[in-house]
């Protein structure tokens, strides 16, 4: 809505997030919801050529383009408006400070709305003594469900038991393996465990055609499961996967579980997220608090809540 509104006044708008795969899901929503409006969207990231890019980014400058969804790249000091109204930073946790000094410098006059589940401490402490207005969404989608969340210790059996059980209902599930050098690895482990299954893989070293396509086969329901790394954390949509199961749940933070846990139960089923970690392992006290509040934690809008809980283990 606020978009809408600062193209109708004639500005420009440009949708800011982290990731390739969040920015091209943006670029289609806004092109389905404004369709009918004549309002020129685009889109740059490392999918695009550069010749695109170059094209874009003249487009942009000449006032022909009114929204743009991209990542770092609108960062680059050869990106210019022509008339920038308004900028929406989504996922504004995973954008260093360096990066909010370039958007100030983008613009002297520009709003800015910053969207995110799990505050860094920087701008939670910002709302707090009032430097920054702050709105909370804490009232769920129509029949959206709360997640089941188990933290357990990690054994084959537990993984295929909880895969089995997501796929015979007909979802998707997501396996979080954050280790490029031995994903591979893990996936030829989880292919013989579960032969029969259609099984992905994605994190950050593939090349954008392979990543492209790991995502789109998640989405038309060609892949059953997806192995990953935490890339899929940011914002993406899998509406059918409705199983997480985070291998070594203990390395990550807690921010970065809230986050993976949205992943999961964005439509009317019940869904399930597992978060694992070595059966022969010691957790750390700050491990131990971080799975802890993560269970805890499990009500819609608790994003705010978890991001406190996280300053307070720091």
């Amino acid at each position: 809505v606020a978009a809408f509104k600062a193209i109708q006044d004639g500005k420009q708008v440009a949708i800011i997030c982290p990731t390739t795969i969040l920015c091209e899901q943006h670029y289609n929503t806004a092109l389905g919801r404004l369709k009918n409006f004549m309002v020129e969207i685009e889109a740059i990231n490392r999918f695009k050529t550069k010749k695109e890019q170059t094209e874009i980014i003249q487009k942009l400058a000449d006032g022909k383009v009114d929204l743009i969804c991209g990542t770092h790249r609108l960062f680059s000091k050869d990106v210019k408006f022509k008339d920038l109204g308004l900028i929406i930073l989504d996922e504004e946790q995973r954008f260093g400070v360096e990066d909010k000094e370039r958007l100030k410098n983008l613009k002297k006059t520009v709003d800015v709305l910053s969207l995110s589940a799990t505050p860094i401490p920087r701008t939670l402490y910002m709302s707090l003594v009032g430097i920054r207005d702050v709105s909370f969404l804490s009232t769920p989608p129509k029949e959206r469900k709360p997640i089941h969340t188990m933290v357990v210790d990690y054994s084959n059996s537990i993984l295929v038991s909880a895969c089995k059980k997501e796929l015979e209902r007909g979802g998707q599930v997501l396996i979080v393996y954050n280790r490029v050098e031995s994903i591979l690895n893990f996936y030829a482990k989880v292919k013989e465990l579960l032969p029969d299954v259609n099984i992905g893989v994605a994190h950050g070293q593939m090349s954008p055609k392979q990543l492209e396509d790991a995502i789109y086969n998640l989405y038309s329901r060609k892949t059953q499961i997806l192995i990953s790394t935490i890339l899929i954390e940011n914002g993406i949509d899998l509406p059918y996967a409705n199983t997480l199961f985070v291998i070594d749940a203990d390395k990550l933070g807690l921010s970065q579980l809230y986050q993976l846990r949205g992943r999961i139960g964005r439509s009317n089923i019940e869904a399930e997220a597992y978060f694992s970690f070595a059966s022969n392992k010691t957790l750390t006290e700050e491990a131990y608090k971080r799975l802890d509040a993560i269970m805890e934690f499990s009500d819609f809008g608790s994003g705010y809540k978890v991001a406190l809980r996280d300053l307070e283990i720091r």
